[in-house]
């Protein structure tokens, strides 16, 4: 099944779409990544999950990538007597370690690395920032703020820090054992969330020694400072627009967003662009038109993927949610202005083989006006390094490895396709020839642009470019 389009479709399964047949109508719809939140998703649920989707798979014919999420530690406060106080802008509040039920003057707080790493002057924003708080003293038991904003908190309330970064890992202990439990399935993708600094990944890699790619959420102001430095370490990243909102001012995120897509392309590593993008359709059978907007922003920007969470995990229309965002981004790379928007930010390539050989093949591939680029691969790199280049025309990764098709589905442009691995130069020329006119992208006499690695089976070593004709038969290149 050829999509028409570039961009990628992120989909979060929930109770609107966990059963087989859902998941195969979000395909059908134009899904090619599927997302178990591991906030609400069982050990037993996910195993599930994952067998249904392999299942689609087998049907289908096409790789289909698979991320599980990560909850991450959760701030929260303690509880109160009354379950809920009112409080007056100006008033002192204080958070602090005592674990008796709080009043309106106190709460409890129930991580002492908060305690401890709070400064006069610090954020402290409850409930999504409905309430803010300023730190005026800190004594590493106990926070004394002054209420900015807001007029109520009550139980079990989230706490956000937009000013403070805190010595605590990324991973809770639910998540360890949630990240062992995806380790032992086929699962592609692992998103971290509350990523705060480079070191956050060390660990995570440490445990999945290579099992799975690493796809870090970008929610937290201080990430957002460390950026270059957490994409090198980074599979992918997500620009978490709900949290980013919340610690940072609204109108900034959409400056950050463009950020985050620009730093992700220059490195050549997926960017997903996720939260709200057609929030109304959790209800509505068609989205506003500022949603609309938004999500062919992102496409104008050249993101890898766009996602869907509540819209298709709980909404009322998970199947009407994905065709939309697919008709979106396909009108959007129909549109006159799109080539000219995607090529004035293209980046430089690096001064390496694989990306010399990308900038090549897509320059001839354009000024020949060829079918489509065949990149074969075995690691994923290749494929990268090609949809990096952002070609105007369909790139078809070849990869013998089903684990590097299902990975390399999250990334811009490439139509993957799981095939045995060539034995010689011919047959590599004949294998890219008749998949190319099996999938679609070309008739006998049309011509691809195929790059691959001498000696062949060699990881790294693209440096061949080689131009065929697709057969009279469909099934030789000349």
């Amino acid at each position: 099944m050829r999509r028409r389009r570039k961009v990628k479709i992120l989909a979060t399964l929930g109770p609107a779409s966990s059963d087989e047949a859902m998941i195969r109508k979000l395909f059908e719809a134009g899904a090619d990544v599927f997302r178990i939140n591991m906030s609400h998703a069982s050990h037993e649920l996910m195993r599930e999950l994952v067998r249904r989707l392999r299942n689609v798979e087998k049907e289908v014919g096409r790789p289909i990538g698979i991320l599980a999420d990560l909850q991450g530690p959760k701030l929260r406060v303690g509880k109160f007597k009354d379950g809920k106080v009112d409080l007056v802008a100006g008033q002192t509040f204080t958070l602090d370690d005592n674990d008796t039920p709080g009043d309106n003057t106190r709460v409890f707080l129930p991580h002492p690395e908060i305690l401890e790493a709070v400064e006069p002057g610090h954020r402290l924003l409850i409930d999504d920032g409905k309430l803010a708080l300023v730190a005026e003293a800190s004594d590493g038991k106990s926070i004394r703020c002054r209420v900015v904003s807001g007029t109520r908190i009550s139980d079990k309330k989230g706490v956000s820090l937009p000013d403070t970064t805190l010595g605590v890992s990324a991973l809770t202990e639910k998540d360890r054992r949630d990240l062992d439990a995806v380790l032992h399935e086929e699962i592609d993708w692992v998103a971290l969330s509350f990523i705060q600094r480079p070191e956050d990944l060390a660990e995570v890699r440490k445990i999945a020694r290579g099992r799975v790619a690493l796809l870090s959420k970008i929610e937290k102001p201080q990430a957002v400072t460390r950026l270059d430095e957490i994409i090198e370490l980074s599979d992918a990243l997500m620009v978490a627009r709900g949290d980013l909102g919340v610690e940072m001012p609204l109108e900034s995120v959409p400056g950050i967003q463009k950020q985050i897509i620009r730093a992700c392309r220059r490195a050549g590593k997926p960017v997903v662009v996720a939260t709200q993008m057609l929030e109304s359709m959790i209800t509505a059978a068609v989205p506003t038109r500022a949603e609309v907007s938004d999500v062919a922003t992102a496409v104008f920007e050249g993101a890898d993927a766009v996602m869907l969470s509540a819209e298709s995990a709980a909404g009322d229309y998970p199947v009407e949610a994905v065709s939309t965002m697919a008709r979106i981004a396909e009108e959007v790379e129909r549109d006159p202005n799109y080539p000219g928007i995607i090529h004035a930010q293209r980046p430089e390539p690096n001064a390496t083989g694989a990306d010399a050989i990308s900038l090549a093949a897509r320059q001839i591939a354009e000024t020949l006006n060829l079918s489509a680029i065949v990149t074969y691969t075995a690691s994923g790199t290749t494929g990268l390094r090609a949809a990096r280049e952002r070609p105007l025309l369909p790139i078809i990764a070849l990869s013998p490895v089903v684990e590097t098709a299902r990975k390399l589905s999250l990334v811009w442009g490439l139509h993957c396709v799981v095939t045995e691995d060539a034995s010689d130069l011919d047959d590599m020329v004949d294998r890219a020839c008749h998949i190319a006119y099996q999938e679609e992208f070309g008739n006998p006499g049309d011509r691809i642009i195929i790059s691959a690695g001498v000696p062949l089976r060699t990881p790294g070593s693209t440096n061949m470019l080689r131009i065929a004709y697709i057969g009279s038969d469909g099934l030789t290149g000349i």
